[in-house]
């Protein structure tokens, strides 16, 4: 890592325990970017977010600790036929979601920026100032949902889980005895695919 000390843009507990996973050491940053855009495709949706979240704290960062770090940011949404499922605004839109998703496949995309200070470059005539580079990709993992009764989406959602996660579900909590099949990352459905973020990196 070049010395250098990684910043990790999210609040997030499921972000944070997968980088410590890992085995990576990092200090946390919450990002209060605004989310709001009217972008509909998940996978620009992620790219841009995560780079908000980004950038509004690479903003805060003093000189010193620009020089010092690694930053990175991440942004998660689940789709379904295209359509973005946030995070559930209560119960209520939380079994409207998890019917949608119960007896099929979806998809679930997570958008990592990593940002850190480059060399110097010329800015006006006779200064220099330092650049920022900027690693962005996203991942693409399929879920397969057994199906589910209504009883059964109703005392999911009475655990509260859904409540802050984006398609209502956590495929590491009480959800997995719901989980058919993935075909791709299983750590991007977590909410960070710490297998490439480690290589890009």
């Amino acid at each position: 890592m070049n010395n250098k000390k990684i910043i990790l843009a999210s609040g997030s507990p499921r972000r944070k325990e997968l980088l410590s996973q890992i085995g990576l050491s990092f200090t946390v940053r919450v990002s209060e970017a605004d989310e709001h855009t009217e972008e509909t495709k998940p996978e620009k949706l992620v790219c841009i977010l995560s780079e908000r979240k980004t950038l509004a704290v690479w903003d805060e960062l003093t000189e010193e600790e620009k020089k010092e770090s690694i930053l990175i940011g991440a942004d998660t949404v689940v789709a379904v036929d295209d359509r973005i499922l946030g995070k559930p605004a209560d119960e209520t839109e939380a079994f409207r979601m998890i019917k949608l998703l119960q007896g099929r496949s979806h998809q679930v995309y997570t958008g990592v920026t990593i940002l850190r200070q480059g060399g110097l470059q010329p800015f006006e005539e006779g200064t220099n100032t330092c650049s920022i580079q900027k690693k962005q990709f996203f991942e693409k993992t399929d879920v397969l949902v057994y199906p589910m009764s209504e009883e059964e989406i109703t005392a999911y959602v009475k655990t509260g889980e859904p409540l802050d996660k984006a398609g209502a579900y956590g495929i590491q909590g009480s959800f997995a005895a719901y989980i058919q099949g993935i075909n791709g990352d299983y750590s991007n459905v977590v909410g960070l695919p710490v297998g490439r973020l480690y290589h890009e990196i």
